[in-house]
């Protein structure tokens, strides 16, 4: 479960971490007295449970209370990256002479926690991660272990410190990890890490998601006004209309929509996507037992969203049954026709009927056909996936 940024500065701040001075607001107006009593120039900030928002013009920087208050007034109300902007964080403006990136997380493939520091921080962490992961620092560690501050201080010369910022670093990292088991965290970072032109360094920003099981222990959260969040208003319009219709659905950032058949499949294709070279859309299940008019709904969802080039469908009947999936694609067709390519394969119970009544349909309409390839038993998963891949780069 994730927390706004302002929530996690919150917690930080309580435990004495250097955090930048600000405040929460929902109008105009409040920016504007927020900057004023900031002393001028600040920074904007969108609150919302999403990451990238520097990128999709979600922080502003507003060297006067005028442009802090032009700002809130262009941002409140706005959706970015599909959630709704209905408040702001006005912080004090830094002076940064450099960035620097710490954090700690789960390895769910060791089962251990994982202490993270890099002398690259910002908006492009993950472009680091990639291209020059020698850059990325780890220390791991066993669930309950200690990081000893001297653990910090190595990580914090690794990162290319020197001198007393390589103490304060690695002090930092080692509360840091503190504060992570005291809040049963899922992850804790800062990034960016700013080291000001003074010499002093203050946590930027900072993201974090605790368990939603262990929200019971923390009475601390409870009292900040942090319960679970499954609420409408941390979905994109999308997601809420998925939920309205009872289909588990997630938006990624991908270019492929998926629409496969249960989750454990749709996991899977998601995989299968990516390994040949393509981007899942979204996550999606049917659900057991589907009835035709969710799976129709399920393609409407995919065909309406902008960001799908292709679509990529795969139904391994068991409990639920291919030609109840056949009949929610025909029945999606012939209501609204299909505006992109999609690639499927449908095998497993009932599948030979399926494929009758896609035959069928086809003999009836056969426009509604043209951007719709359909596979059976005979053609490997793997070759479908790489005909939806090929698709949406438009081969």
């Amino acid at each position: 479960m994730r927390l706004y940024e302002h929530e996690a500065k919150k917690l930080l701040a309580d435990r004495k971490f250097p955090v930048p001075r600000g405040m929460v607001v929902a109008a105009a107006a409040e920016a504007r007295r927020a900057a004023e009593e900031l002393g001028g120039e600040s920074v904007i900030k969108v609150q919302i449970l999403t990451g990238g928002r520097g990128k999709a013009g979600g922080i502003r920087f507003a060297p006067s209370p005028d442009d802090a208050e032009k700002a809130a007034i262009e941002l409140l109300g706005r959706r970015i990256k599909g959630h709704l902007v209905e408040r702001l964080l006005v912080e004090e403006r830094l002076d940064t002479a450099k960035e620097y990136y710490l954090g700690v997380t789960i390895d769910r493939t060791t089962y251990r926690v994982v202490a993270i520091a890099s002398a690259e921080g910002g908006v492009e962490i993950e472009e680091t991660a990639r291209a020059h992961p020698d850059q990325i620092h780890r220390l791991s560690l066993m669930p309950r272990e200690t990081l000893y501050s001297h653990q910090g201080v190595e990580l914090a010369k690794k990162m290319g410190l020197a001198g007393k910022p390589v103490q304060q670093v690695g002090s930092l990292l080692a509360r840091l990890h503190e504060v992570f088991l005291a809040t049963d965290a899922k992850l804790l970072e800062v990034n960016p890490l700013i080291e000001t032109a003074e010499g002093s360094f203050v946590c930027g920003d900072a993201r974090m998601s605790v368990d939603e099981d262990a929200l019971f222990r923390h009475p601390e959260l409870a009292a900040m006004g942090i319960g679970e969040r499954h609420e409408e208003g941390e979905l994109t319009d999308r997601e809420r209309e998925a939920c309205e219709n009872g289909i588990p659905y997630l938006d990624l950032d991908g270019d492929i929509g998926m629409f496969p058949g249960g989750a454990g499949f749709g996991i899977m294709g998601n995989d299968f996507v990516t390994y040949y070279g393509g981007r899942p859309a979204n996550f999606m299940d049917s659900g057991g037992g589907p009835t035709p008019e969710r799976i129709a709904k399920m393609l409407e969802l995919l065909d309406e969203n902008p960001q799908v080039k292709a679509i990529f469908g795969a139904r391994f009947g068991g409990i639920s049954r291919c030609d109840d999936f056949a009949k929610g694609v025909v029945m999606f067709l012939e209501k609204h026709g299909l505006s992109k390519p999609m690639a499927m394969r449908m095998t497993g119970n009932m599948w030979r009927e399926g494929m009758v009544i896609f035959e069928e349909a086809k003999k009836r309409r056969p426009d509604l056909f043209e951007r719709v390839e359909i596979h059976g038993i005979e053609t490997p998963i793997e070759d479908v996936v790489e005909r939806a891949v090929a698709l949406a780069k438009g081969e």
